[in-house]
């Protein structure tokens, strides 16, 4: 598994940020600093969050693909903020998520995180939306089978686990995966460590993401702020070990959303997350699996 970080860790640099929540930092980065970022931080991989950048130009990808090269960083490409398929109601989306196949595999990766939907765009009811997304899964999956390239279905605060391998067993294609956040569905009352298990053995691309209870209503976003890994509800360590055991070798994407007001700095969020991640990584490496 390797060390890596999700772009989303800055999106107050990029100028986005929970209005009654957070305040716009008012210091804007490009994704060349966040590059030169994770590569000091001794990272292997980067997510790149497309919805940041000036994906649709051709110079801009060149160049971008140079960089990645040059500092030797592994990319998974991340589609969908913040309401991808609309939870397959939005067929302008779908043709959004095929032309970002193609800007994938021209940037070298071979995953592509994608989102389904959120909280705000789920159906009432799972039957309408399982038919939904199954629909628009098909429509889409013929095109990464073509390229090659696994589409990474996040659990995004609108499906439990459960309903995910429901989902993937539906579908059974090699090139429909899962990238597991691995905070997001104690946000919905779930249990992250069985969530994890449930969705091991689909795992291509990762969340590692630790949140703690705030205040006010826990059913809301604001109830949850991320941590620094290791300061928060969320047994990394035990996530960490499933991944180990079920095979997973990608990247392990350390990202932060709404951080913890106590916590000023996303960069020294980030810093000490990174830490954190090495040092279960060296534990690993010394570990036996759990399961024979």
């Amino acid at each position: 598994m390797k060390l890596a970080l999700d772009s989303y860790c800055y999106h107050r640099y990029f100028g986005e940020y929970y209005e009654g929540l957070q305040e716009d930092i008012g210091e804007r980065r490009t994704v060349w600093d966040v590059l030169a970022r994770a590569k000091r931080l001794g990272c292997t991989g980067i997510s790149l969050e497309a919805c940041y950048l000036p994906a649709d130009e051709p110079d801009f990808r060149e160049a971008l693909r140079e960089a990645l090269q040059r500092k030797g960083l592994e990319l998974v490409w991340a589609w969908g903020h913040p309401n991808g398929l609309k939870s397959g109601a939005d067929r302008e989306a779908e043709r959004d998520l095929v032309r970002h196949m193609d800007y994938a595999r021209e940037l070298g990766a071979k995953v592509m995180r994608i989102v389904g939907g959120s909280w705000r765009t789920k159906p009432p009811g799972w039957s309408k939306h399982r038919k939904q997304l199954l629909t628009a899964l098909r429509r889409v999956l013929p095109h990464a089978e073509r390229l090659g390239i696994i589409l990474a279905l996040e659990n995004h605060l609108d499906l439990t686990a459960d309903q995910m391998v429901e989902l993937l067993r539906a579908i059974d294609s090699p090139h429909l995966g899962v990238c597991l956040d691995t905070a997001n569905n104690l946000r919905i009352y779930e249990y992250p460590v069985e969530v994890a298990e449930k969705l091991a053995p689909w795992v291509r691309a990762t969340h590692i993401k630790d949140v703690t209870a705030y205040k006010g209503d826990p059913r809301t976003f604001g109830f949850w702020p991320s941590v620094p890994l290791g300061e928060g509800a969320v047994e990394i360590p035990k996530i960490l070990q499933i991944l180990h055991d079920a095979g997973y070798q990608g990247l392990l994407a350390i990202e932060i959303d709404f951080l913890h007001p106590r916590y000023k700095s996303e960069d020294r969020a980030v810093a000490q997350s990174v830490r954190y991640l090495k040092e279960e990584l060296a534990r690993l490496k010394h570990s036996k699996p759990t399961k024979e």
